[in-house]
């Protein structure tokens, strides 16, 4: 495997689990491809750089995923959201696998539906379990913690891994996505106890759940959101951010 096909093959990997695993179906675009084409704004590319993939169907209200590829800056790009309903309880899942300019990085969270701060029995019986994954993960040789603004992590949860990562370490980080990724799943299949939801209702979570997802797709919470809008554009960049804010 060459380095620079690193980043899609622990996207697509995990993509291609989810949707084996949950019974997804693909929701095509107007002309029966993907559900958008992502073209080129940028002078240093031309045409198609990449394309946004939406998925539904068993317990999730829809996964999306979005790749970008462009040679040209060395960037290799693959964002994976797979969300459950605005009114459940179980955390949304997350992975970005990014090659740019030789280095690599990636960022894997379940994305909390309540206040951890506020809720010490969500917060055992959702995310304790992910405690030792976590502690590995970041013990891997070779990662480094990326520098992101105080308001993002804020809006994650505290076992999130967010690194940049030599080419020896992005390659051993598959069983940690693993790991949480099947944490994940044994969530989906028997949800989350009554015990842990004390004072917590479906119009509270799907309420919460839009506030959150209106500030993670915030570019002026995250700036990567500016520099996506600069390559495939203004008009783009916002009907993605649209698709993955609506938990409707």
């Amino acid at each position: 495997m060459s380095a620079a096909s690193r980043p899609q093959a622990l996207a697509y990997k995990t993509r291609d689990r989810v949707i084996e695993k949950l019974g997804l179906t693909e929701l095509p675009g107007d002309d029966g491809g993907p559900y958008m084409t992502l073209e080129s704004h940028a002078p240093m590319a031309q045409d198609k750089v990449g394309e946004v993939r939406v998925y539904a169907g068993g317990p999730l209200q829809q996964m999306i995923t979005c790749t970008i590829v462009v040679p040209q800056i060395g960037l290799d790009s693959h964002m994976l959201f797979a969300f459950t309903p605005g009114e459940s309880p179980v955390p949304h899942f997350t992975l970005d696998s990014v090659g740019a300019g030789g280095h690599w990085a990636f960022h894997l969270d379940l994305i909390p539906r309540v206040d951890l701060g506020a809720n010490l029995a969500y917060m055992d019986e959702v995310f304790t379990p992910l405690t030792e994954a976590c502690k590995s993960g970041r013990a891997i040789e070779g990662l480094s913690e990326a520098q992101l603004d105080p308001r993002q992590l804020a809006i994650m949860s505290p076992w999130m891994l967010a690194h940049r990562a030599t080419e020896e370490a992005f390659a051993n980080i598959d069983g940690t996505v693993d790991a949480y990724l099947e944490h994940w799943f044994s969530l989906l299949e028997k949800g989350v106890s009554d015990a842990a939801l004390d004072d917590v209702d479906s119009v509270r979570l799907a309420e919460r759940d839009r506030r959150n997802r209106a500030i993670i797709f915030d570019p002026l919470v995250d700036k990567v959101w500016n520099q996506i809008g600069g390559l495939i554009g203004a008009e783009s960049g916002s009907a993605l951010r649209a698709l993955l804010k609506n938990n409707a």
